[in-house]
Formats: C-alpha cells, structure tokens, sequence
C-alpha cells in the first residue's frame, strides 16, 4: 500500500526535535518546578508561630522556625526536558519521609505539592506541545 506524504511527516517530525522546541518544552517544564518549589516553601510557612516554635502535627507540612527550609527548596533545569524541585536544608528529608533514628514523624511538604502541582503541569506541558505541533504543521 503506497503512502503520501511520508517525507513531509517525517520532516514535520524532525521539527519536533530541533534545538527550539526542546527549549520551549524546557522553559515549560522549568516554570511548573517553579511553581511547585513555591507551593512546598508556601506549605511550610503557612503554618508557622511566632515564639515559641510549635512543631505541626504528624502528617502536616512542618511549621517554620528558622527560615532555612522553605529557603531551601530550588527549582532547575537538570537536562534538556528535565526539571528537579529540591530542598538542601540537611533535615528536608528527615522532615519529608519521617526519621526512625530521630523519632520524628514524616511531614511531608514536597510530595503533597507535586501532587498539587500535577495536574497544572502535564495541562501546561500538554499545550506547549500542541502549540509546538500547530506552529510546525505537524
């Protein structure tokens, strides 16, 4: 069975590849890291007290003290197409999934954004790419 069109495809396709779309599709991804990194920070903030610290309940975003981590928590671009949230404080984790060693509860406040932030991004995601497709006549 004879197929038209195939070559104008298949450069359509190699359009979708070229160093301009994965920069869109990048500059995308790169903003829904953002917005989560500020969802996980806004999470951990909301909840702080004034003096003396009150830690949140088990289960809860952990309540602010010091500042250091929601100033921890960094959106970048790691590859071409790739974005990672992350939180340096040397507690973020121990706070995140909980410590055995230390006795402390999990209080998660990274997964519960990207949770949140889920939906938004593979909507965004999803329309740059067709706007990616449409421009390129794909």
């Amino acid at each position: 069975m004879p197929v038209y069109g195939a070559k104008a495809h298949q450069n359509r396709l190699g359009k979708l590849r070229g160093p301009g779309v994965v920069r869109a599709i990048t500059a995308v991804v790169y903003a829904t890291a953002q917005d989560i990194a500020i969802d996980a920070a806004r999470s951990i903030t909301t909840g702080a007290s004034s003096s003396p610290h009150i830690a949140s309940e088990p289960g809860e975003p952990p309540n602010a003290d010091t500042g250091v981590l929601d100033r921890s928590i960094n959106a970048a671009v790691v590859a071409p197409l790739k974005a990672e949230v992350t939180a340096d404080a040397p507690y973020a984790a121990a706070q995140e999934f909980g410590s055995d060693k230390l006795n402390l509860p999990e209080r998660p406040f990274m997964r519960p954004a990207t949770e949140r932030g889920r939906p938004a991004a593979v909507k965004r995601i999803r329309e740059a790419v067709s706007l990616v497709v449409t421009r390129s006549g794909a």
